[in-house]
C-alpha cells in the first residue's frame, strides 16, 4: 500500500500526469474545432480567401491602389 506500483503516493502522481493529459487534450480540442471552423468557412466563401490573401500574401485587386503609411 505504501510502496511500489500501486502505493499511495504513485496513485498520486498518476491521477496528476492524467489531470495533466486531460488539460492538454481539451486545449488540443478547441484548438482543432477553431481551425476545423476556418477550413469550413475558407470552403464556403471567397471572401474569407480574399481577407488572407490581402492580409498574409499583401494580394491587391487589378485597378485598386496601395497605400502604405508609415509611422
Amino acid at each position: 500500500m505504501w510502496f511500489g506500483d500501486a502505493s499511495v503516493s504513485q496513485i498520486s502522481s498518476y491521477r496528476e500526469q492524467l489531470d495533466e493529459l486531460n488539460k492538454e487534450t481539451q486545449e488540443k480540442k478547441e484548438r482543432n474545432d477553431a481551425l476545423y471552423a476556418e477550413v469550413l468557412d475558407l470552403r464556403r466563401g471567397l471572401e474569407t480567401i480574399e481577407e488572407r490573401a490581402r492580409y498574409d500574401l499583401g494580394m491587391i485587386k487589378e485597378n485598386e491602389t496601395f497605400f502604405q503609411v508609415l509611422e
